[in-house]
């Protein structure tokens, strides 16, 4: 009774998730109006996120299906892979936002000289050069260990830790590598979030005007909602379970981490922002009355 149950769960999270965020992608590429670097970088994240969900949903749906826990040691090192390098890009696109928001409010007169297309563009390649580097070397790094005879991940899917936990060889390497790129990746851009905003908020606190306060506060409103939503279940959900020895509750933490942001990121921007709303409107009249 419980399969079905989870597996209804799980495929309407899915499409939900995707669905919203393609919605947002093609709200965006339709209106000439959010052709700026805010909606550029808010695109680029609704893409990373169904990337970083379809790396674990689909299998999961497949084994639930089937009623089978079985992967294959490809398909495992798959899920790594591309599950540690995407949440990697989405840790330095929400700092990129941040930074957009930053320079908008705290340098409105140069927004268009700083934020031009070269700088956007170079703000969304670096970031993924690295997180595709970090995900390839990491996927080397553990085709040199040996695995142990219990290969049982006590998990919904390969998580990197948890696979490492299965290793019998040395892992010394291993875990100096999750430590020194987990700081780098989480938290050079958490850092460089932090201070954006407080920057921002130094900046909006010596505006004379109580609407412009308002309405710059307004912008900020749904990016913080995102980065608060992704580093709460991040640090908050996994780090507090991690505490604990029991593998359920890891577990579960670990599929807060990596299913709920990116089906709540969608709805948070679009309930959120008013050019959003129009934008969606738009596409949703255009799809509807299309012949």
């Amino acid at each position: 009774c419980k399969l079905p149950l989870l597996f209804g769960l799980f495929l309407s999270m899915y499409l939900v998730t995707v669905l919203r965020n393609l919605l947002i992608i093609l709200a965006i590429s339709s209106d000439s109006h959010l052709h700026i670097p805010m909606y550029f970088f808010l695109s680029n994240l609704s893409f990373t996120d169904i990337c970083f969900i379809s790396t674990t949903v689909p299998k999961m749906l497949v084994n639930i299906q089937r009623q089978s826990k079985i992967i294959s040691y490809t398909d495992c090192l798959s899920q790594v892979c591309f599950g540690v390098g995407f949440a990697g890009l989405e840790n330095f696109l929400l700092a990129a936002m941040a930074y957009d928001r930053y320079v908008a409010i705290c340098h409105p007169l140069r927004y268009s000289v700083i934020m031009n297309l070269r700088l956007c563009v170079l703000l969304i390649l670096l970031p993924l050069i690295i997180s595709v580097v970090y995900a390839l070397l990491q996927s080397l790094m553990l085709l040199r260990l040996s695995f142990c005879t219990d290969l049982e991940i006590p998990h919904f899917f390969c998580e990197l830790v948890q696979v490492i936990k299965l290793v019998c060889s040395d892992t010394l390497l291993n875990n100096i590598l999750v430590y020194v790129m987990t700081s780098i990746l989480g938290g050079l851009p958490l850092l460089g979030i932090v201070v954006s905003y407080i920057k921002i908020v130094s900046s909006i606190l010596q505006m004379p005007s109580a609407g412009r306060k308002s309405k710059a506060f307004s912008t900020c409103g749904s990016h913080l909602s995102v980065v608060s939503l992704f580093y709460g279940t991040g640090f908050g959900v996994y780090i507090s379970s991690a505490g604990t020895d029991l593998p359920r509750k890891s577990a579960i933490a670990s599929v807060m981490y990596s299913v709920v942001p990116p089906m709540l990121n969608p709805f948070i921007y679009s309930l959120r922002n008013r050019d959003m709303k129009k934008a969606l409107r738009k596409l949703i009249g255009r799809i509807a009355f299309s012949p």
